[in-house]
């Protein structure tokens, strides 16, 4: 997050409205493709919407904290630190959950290429919820545990000041340093290697089929763009050595460097959430653009008011 004494007004404004602005779009965006999977039932009994019902929820939930705690940086940095810990345990755990969500959903697309006669059998709905609530738990647990090193290292009267809300006062001891390369290691060696395997498992099973392909390729593909966000929302890990390493070079564009860090590692990779599948797949755009076309709602209002017309003179009629 940026200091607010680096940046002049206009700059703090632009900066703000375009994260304000970015973070609106997003989910709106998000939320249009939430309501196209509650109106349409056909989607509630298919594990791989389920699941990626669950990456735009837990994005709408980290988009709209994350935006709001840069903004209050800006406009009121200092305030309860109980208030600011239950805002890092929110905005942390659905971080956690981002890559956890993307190792679900690259399995599901290998189960459904590479052994298509056990999919319906292994990734019931029973099952994705269960995976869900699962993920949710062990995205919850490191946030957990840095609450608990923070009770344990501090004063319980520490919950009730006021502090200046970045994650460096919060978690700033050697504890949260260990445990922070522990969870790490282990999260992103397992969310790594089963992004990998399910990739090559599902381009070997492309490669060797000789029938319909395009549904293996696909997937193929969705794996990929899945590694690509992954990287991306992967450089969050390193920003702050990255803001260091740049700022040590530009010393004088401090604030816009950690802006810039900021946008590409914690806004950005949101943006493909829809691209990999709101746009790609042919049935979610189809009912997208069935329910939320301009043409649809133009139909819709003038279907509303001919037959308000035709109440209108039916009562006039009858009046008469």
């Amino acid at each position: 997050m940026n200091l607010t004494n680096r940046d002049d007004f206009q700059e703090a404004l632009v900066k703000n409205l375009i994260i304000v602005i970015l973070g609106i779009v997003i989910n709106c965006i998000n939320g249009i493709i939430v309501l196209t999977f509650c109106k349409n039932s056909v989607f509630h009994s298919d594990s791989r919407y389920i699941l990626y019902m669950n990456l735009v929820v837990n994005d709408m939930i980290l988009i709209c904290v994350s935006v709001t705690l840069y903004v209050l940086t800006y406009a009121y940095p200092i305030f309860n630190a109980s208030m600011c810990y239950t805002w890092s345990v929110i905005g942390s755990t659905t971080h956690m959950n981002t890559p956890i969500i993307l190792a679900g959903m690259a399995i599901e697309r290998y189960i459904a290429i590479c052994k298509p006669l056990h999919h319906a059998q292994i990734c019931t709905v029973r099952r994705t919820y269960i995976i869900i609530a699962l993920t949710w738990g062990v995205g919850f647990v490191p946030a957990v545990a840095d609450v608990i090193i923070v009770l344990a290292t501090r004063p319980i009267g520490f919950f009730s000041s006021v502090i200046f809300c970045i994650y460096l006062n919060l978690y700033n001891t050697r504890y949260h340093a260990e445990k922070v390369k522990v969870v790490q290691a282990l999260y992103m060696s397992f969310v790594w290697l089963t992004l990998i395997y399910t990739y090559f498992m599902v381009f070997r099973t492309a490669r060797a089929a000789k029938g319909d392909t395009a549904s293996a390729k696909k997937a193929q593909n969705t794996i990929l763009l899945h590694g690509a966000q992954l990287l991306l929302c992967m450089l969050s890990y390193i920003t702050p050595l990255l803001d260091v390493v740049l700022i040590s070079f530009f010393p004088i564009h401090r604030s816009k460097i950690t802006f810039l860090c900021y946008l590409i590692t914690n806004i950005i990779p949101r943006l493909l959430t829809p691209l990999i599948y709101s746009v790609r797949d042919q049935t979610f755009a189809k009912h997208m653009s069935k329910y939320y076309s301009c043409k649809v709602i133009i139909v819709k209002v003038k279907l509303k008011r001919r037959r308000l017309k035709c109440s209108s003179k039916r009562v006039c009629s009858s009046k008469g």
